[in-house]
């Protein structure tokens, strides 16, 4: 029987991912999936500023960012006009190395992940589903049927259900998907398309009930479309674009010159009750399904994966107790239930049908959107809000301390002046400790016994804009988020943070509490 440390099934982005975070920690993975081979069309588009800050430890950041198209720009228009824009590089040029929302089609992104879990050692068991499991005291054995319908049975201490919004893993678990879907059709399409809006930027049309939103590929008209369907007639399946309403496109002045690919499906919003249970563990649609409109749903899922990588690694290495992995759902579970209902209140408002939500929709959003849009601080909030730099885990019990405006759970403020970038990607997947002045020596000689990787950053006024206190230590998760702020960077801080945490690699007292 093969045995490995992590039993992934589904190999969508969320589950390569994880698979290659764990196989850059010398975890031993097994990833499965049905399908024959990785998606042939564009399905999921935006790739946020957030996910491309986390895939630079993975080696992923430059290729990806490479590879897609940055979208510098959002256009809310109304009825022929546009009426509002949000410059996504004015918005978030000081906080983010990527300013943008990433056009970059799911194909492209599986092929490109595929290639770097072959390079990493990994191969996707294609044509091969996970048909059961159950959990023994110290593993779970599941059972993989292949298409040719031979079983086999493998052994693994932890499995991971990144199998999408019907996920095997989720039903055979009972954690229940609480939540409801939406009476109307949505429906994507990859066009060509011409007039003024094809331009390769982001374009939002609100028109009466009808919307869309428009996602460039390039400058030559190659675009996304995304919106709803009113008056249905038949089966979804038996629906084309010529069912679609064209108002709202009109509205944009776009002509499609030609269809290249074209679904409809329905959109849920859902989210599981837990996310681990036992030696078990939901990720992406798996855990939580929602609008497609704001491009969060794959981004989301991928910052499951970072978030539970190093977790299960730390935890199959013998370095932390199991008690670590409870932390994944705590922290990851409530932004997917705000994301859900935020979703769900855009959804709702802009697809409402009645003369006074016709009204609310055409006339005041976009003068209060465009009012807003004017004022600095409502863009960056806007552009954090999209590019999922927002998200913190505060309530962690991994979260501790605060130094200058920066505390426990933070995302790691970015700041990047001449050779020192404070997000370049560390020589190993680990923790780190970051010190914006000059280390004292028995913090330096703290790090260098237990090989914890230490930065120490020139002081500029960058660093105080930014939030940082000097001097201070910033205890970074092997994820990049701040898991300890000390203002007398002190190598006590970090004795006693590891012994409360149980954290074996790095405590030498004996622990005062099981703090997880």
């Amino acid at each position: 029987m093969d045995r490995y440390d992590v039993l992934i099934a589904g190999a969508g982005p969320t589950g390569m991912v994880l698979a290659l975070a764990l196989a850059k920690q010398g975890i031993r993975v097994c990833i499965v999936d049905k399908a024959d081979a990785p998606g042939t069309t564009s399905r999921a588009m935006a790739v946020q500023a957030r996910t491309l800050e986390l895939y630079r430890p993975v080696g992923l950041a430059d290729e990806v960012a490479g590879a897609g198209r940055p979208n510098p720009c959002i256009n809310l228009w109304v009825r022929g006009k546009r009426r509002a824009q949000l410059s996504l590089r004015d918005a978030g040029a000081r906080l983010t190395p990527y300013p943008y929302v990433l056009i970059y089609p799911q194909d492209a992104h599986e092929q490109l992940l595929v290639r770097h879990l072959e390079a990493a050692g990994v191969t996707v068991g294609r044509r091969t589903e996970l048909a059961g499991f159950e959990e023994r005291e110290d593993r779970v054995l599941a059972s993989l049927r292949r298409a040719s319908g031979e079983d086999l049975q493998v052994e693994a201490r932890y499995l991971a259900g990144c199998d999408g919004a019907r996920s095997f893993v989720r039903r055979q678990l009972g954690t229940g998907f609480a939540g409801g879907t939406y009476d109307h059709l949505f429906y994507v399409a990859d066009v060509q398309a011409r007039g003024k809006a094809a331009n390769g930027e982001i374009h939002l049309s609100l028109e009466t009930s009808d919307f869309v939103i428009l996602l460039g590929y390039d400058d030559a008209g190659r675009a996304r479309l995304v919106g709803t369907i009113r008056d249905e007639r038949g089966e979804a399946g038996a629906l084309s674009f010529n069912d679609v309403s064209h108002r709202a496109m009109a509205s944009l002045g776009l002509e499609v010159e030609q269809v290249h690919w074209f679904s409809t499906y329905r959109v849920h919003h859902r989210v599981t009750d837990h996310y681990r249970r036992g030696r078990a563990f939901l990720l992406g649609d798996a855990a939580h399904v929602h609008s497609p409109a704001g491009g969060q749903g794959m981004n989301t899922g991928i910052g499951d994966a970072i978030n539970l990588a190093w977790k299960l690694a730390a935890v199959a290495r013998g370095e932390a107790p199991d008690s670590l992995l409870d932390t994944y759902e705590r922290e990851r579970i409530a932004f997917a239930r705000k994301l859900v209902e935020t979703t769900d209140r855009l959804f709702s408002f802009v697809t409402a049908e009645s003369g006074f939500a016709d009204f609310v929709r055409t006339r005041i959003a976009p003068t209060f959107a465009s009012a807003a849009y004017g004022i600095g601080p409502v863009r960056e909030m806007i552009f954090r809000i999209l590019s999922q730099t927002t998200i913190n885990y505060h309530d962690s019990p991994l979260s501790s301390g605060v130094a200058g405006r920066v505390q426990g759970g933070d995302r790691l403020p970015w700041v990047a002046r001449e050779e020192q970038d404070n997000y370049a990607a560390p020589a190993r997947i680990d923790w780190q400790v970051h010190v914006y002045g000059q280390a004292y020596p028995d913090l330096r000689a703290w790090c260098d016994r237990h090989g914890m990787i230490l930065r120490e950053f020139d002081w500029s006024p960058a660093h105080d804009e930014a939030g940082f206190c000097r001097n201070a230590g910033y205890l970074l998760r092997p994820d990049g988020y701040v898991a300890l702020c000390d203002p007398g960077a002190s190598a006590q801080a970090l004795e006693d943070y590891f012994c409360d945490l149980d954290y074996r690699r790095f405590r030498v007292c004996e622990p005062k509490q099981a703090a997880l």
